[in-house]
């Protein structure tokens, strides 16, 4: 590799090193401030860098909103799904799943609750590819529920789910309400989460959940530990 490929190689990393950093802060002053206020003039300031940086990233108002999008949900991602997956697929997975989502909310991985929550709210009404965007998140993660409940089902785990998506729906409409609450409660949000986890054993245990497994939600933390042998 001569001089200017590496040159041109340290600019690059530069850049996305960049672009990564003002992508993290923009995920947190949206999950706050809304996505719909979040400009390229609000985050220069934010990030303490130029305007002329931020265009030359992203180009217009929009290409930074779903940047940020899909910013925010490799770190959701990273969050929720992922520390899940120290289970194989069934009732252990979709417990830790259970469990990891309340912790989302409850350790503020986004300052300011869900950023998609937020985000919902500012574009729920608004048409576009920043609303299509965010139903397709929010969409994709109210499927890996159902799947996940639907694995556990065909295990013999779930005897009594006959409708994922309907466990699905109600699950997140558990979270939806706890994470609003918990918001506008920032300093009375202990039993709010405590309710939420609550709800979730309970509908486990309809579902005919294996009770030392859906106890697990009840604990956070305790979901997401491996299985000793």
């Amino acid at each position: 590799m001569d001089d200017a490929e590496v040159a041109i190689d340290g600019r690059r990393a530069r850049g996305d090193a960049s672009r990564r950093m003002v992508l993290e802060r923009a995920a947190d002053l949206a999950s706050v401030e809304g996505l719909d206020g979040l400009s390229i003039g609000r985050l220069a300031t934010a990030a303490e860098v130029s305007k002329s940086g931020i265009a030359t990233l992203f180009g217009s108002k929009q290409q930074l909103q779903l940047a940020t999008i899909a910013a925010a949900t490799e770190r959701f991602t990273a969050t929720v799904i992922v520390p899940a997956r120290v289970h194989p697929r069934g009732l252990r997975r979709l417990t830790a799943l259970l469990d990891s989502v309340v912790a989302y909310s409850q350790n503020r991985v986004f300052p300011g609750g869900c950023f998609f929550s937020a985000a919902a709210a500012d574009f729920h009404a608004k048409s576009g590819p920043v609303r299509d965007a965010l139903a397709d998140q929010l969409e994709d993660w109210m499927d890996y529920l159902a799947i996940s409940a639907r694995f556990a089902a065909e295990r013999g785990e779930l005897p009594g789910l006959d409708d994922a998506d309907q466990f699905a729906f109600e699950a997140q409409g558990i979270f939806e309400w706890m994470n609003l609450m918990a918001v506008i409660r920032e300093h009375r949000s202990e039993p709010i989460y405590g309710r939420a986890r609550t709800a979730y054993h309970a509908r486990l245990l309809a579902l005919g959940a294996d009770p030392a497994i859906a106890a697990l939600v009840l604990e956070p933390g305790a979901a997401l530990r491996p299985v000793m042998a």
